[in-house]
């Protein structure tokens, strides 16, 4: 999901057990079925589809939702899934970049409920190419942080794998890589021993904008306003709080 800071993370494992429970399975369940569907129903073949059930997991949604899921997917209960991927670019408050990726079934009620997210929540939609050229496509395996698991201790692990870096964000390590090498780099950690919540494909910023509390609040309006629709899949954006501002907006969902 959307969210490069602690405080955006915890905010997210607070979301998943609120109103938003349901439609936060209702995203997982859908990438589970395009897995399937790309890559077929065998786990041992289809990484893609290993990485989507860890993640929907991790989120407790239930084994029966999930089996389910992989068979409509992979089209062994007789139902027919059509999703089409669409990345649309666009800007915040304070030109903040952002990435809005679609799951859909229907391009013009996606398109339309994006634009309006937008329109209402002070964000602006941008030309195609325009912000992607601000993002780079990375592998990134978020391994939580345990009392067992130390930053060496991943380091060590995915040193061999293709990890470019592991960042330190407070309640988990992200892993990040080049998209080739997310497969390699989590299969190292589970050879390791080491624990991971998920595994995904990312646009990860080349550049990040340092943002006040004020435009980080207007920021995580849109952002929230985008999450609640069922098309959008992922969010991200450029923007960076300072150890400050986070903690003047964990004191505001306090």
């Amino acid at each position: 999901m959307s969210g490069h800071s602690k405080w955006a993370t915890t905010k997210h494992k607070k979301a998943i057990i609120d109103s938003r429970r349901a439609k936060s399975f209702a995203k997982l369940v859908k990438n589970i079925e395009v897995a399937a569907k790309m890559g077929g129903a065998d786990l041992s073949g289809n990484p893609t589809l290993v990485d989507a059930i860890q993640k929907a997991k991790k989120t407790s949604v239930p084994n029966d939702n999930i089996d389910r899921a992989v068979k409509r997917g992979a089209g062994l209960s007789g139902e027919s899934i059509e999703y089409t991927t669409i990345v649309y670019e666009g800007y915040a408050a304070h030109g903040v970049a952002m990435m809005i990726e679609c799951l859909t079934d229907n391009k013009n009620r996606a398109a339309a409920e994006v634009r309006t997210a937008m329109t209402r929540s002070g964000g602006t939609l941008a030309d195609p190419g325009s912000v992607a050229y601000n993002f780079h496509r990375k592998g990134i395996v978020v391994v939580p942080h345990t009392d067992a698991v130390t930053e060496d201790d991943v380091l060590l692990a995915v040193m061999d794998a293709g990890a470019e870096e592991v960042v330190d964000e407070g309640e988990t390590f992200e892993v990040f890589t080049e998209a080739s090498d997310l497969v390699p780099t989590r299969t190292a950690l589970q050879e390791a021993g080491i624990d991971y919540d998920s595994a995904d494909i990312a646009f990860v910023p080349s550049l990040k904008v340092e943002v006040d509390a004020e435009t980080a609040r207007k920021v995580f309006r849109l952002i929230d306003a985008l999450e609640d629709l069922d098309d959008v899949q992922n969010i991200y954006s450029n923007y960076d709080l300072s150890p400050e501002v986070q903690a003047e907006l964990e004191a505001d969902s306090e």
